[in-house]
């Protein structure tokens, strides 16, 4: 009975000790194989906005996710392309904060079109261009492979699906997915923040702001709408709505402008 209880907690020490030497310490740069820093170089528009030194930054935590977290297809074939559009999405929110990691996720699942509240992507009503899942589905990240695309074509406007559901797993990362990301914000900007966000609410539903009216939903997605336009279009963002703009400068602790 003894060795029956000890073998396996021996067995569990020894794989978390490999596991931690395996993997990548986020505060070393990591290399990234030159056939993706060249796409980052052909798609990535924030990329290119970088100095040298964070470029290197950006490629390094580009290596870091594609080292921790798995991106598979469901009836589609996954590129470098998409490895690399779904890595920047992710690197891209959190640039400004140091050495973050995405602990509560494990897989994105690339579909090769919309799907529905069910992850079905063949019939029915198909409109859901990304999802974080829930349930027996945490830890999971499901994107449109086109939408994701498109979010870093010169088409894709002030949207950016990836960088959407991205922005939802930082704000999930307290605990709470509610447009309040606790770990990022200190407690006395948290009422101001949202009194901004429902004075903007409040004029998107008015037809008085250029922010899509899916911000609308609820705060949490007010959140991952705006972060959208303030990385995608930030010159306009920034001239548009500067209030919104200087808080998610603080938030995401970084003036994309």
């Amino acid at each position: 009975m003894y060795f029956v209880i000890v073998i396996p907690v021996i067995a569990l020490i020894a794989w978390i000790i490999f596991h931690k030497r395996n993997k990548p310490n986020p505060s070393v740069l990591q290399k990234l194989d030159k056939s993706l820093i060249s796409i980052l170089d052909s798609h990535v528009n924030y990329y290119h906005k970088l100095s040298k030194s964070e470029k290197k930054r950006f490629e390094s935590q580009v290596s870091v996710f594609l080292q921790n977290v798995n991106i598979e297809g469901v009836g589609t074939e996954i590129t470098d392309v998409d490895r690399v559009l779904v890595a920047s999405s992710a690197v891209i929110p959190v640039f400004g904060l140091g050495d973050w990691e995405y602990s509560n996720l494990t897989n994105v699942i690339l579909y090769p079109d919309t799907f529905d509240h069910e992850y079905q992507f063949e019939g029915g009503s198909r409109n859901i261009q990304g999802m974080v899942g829930t349930g027996y589905m945490n830890g999971q990240m499901i994107l449109s492979r086109p939408s994701l695309l498109k979010g870093f074509s010169p088409m894709s406007g002030k949207e950016n699906t990836a960088i959407h559901e991205f922005v939802h797993l930082v704000d999930k990362s307290d605990g709470a997915t509610d447009g309040v990301p606790e770990q990022l914000m200190e407690h006395q900007y948290a009422a101001p923040w949202l009194s901004l966000m429902h004075r903007e609410m409040h004029r998107i539903r008015d037809g008085k702001s250029d922010i899509n009216p899916y911000a609308i939903t609820n705060e949490a997605e007010f959140l991952a709408v705006a972060s959208e336009y303030f990385f995608e279009k930030p010159e306009q963002f920034k001239q548009k709505h500067p209030e919104l703009y200087q808080q998610l400068s603080l938030v995401f602790r970084q003036k994309p402008v």
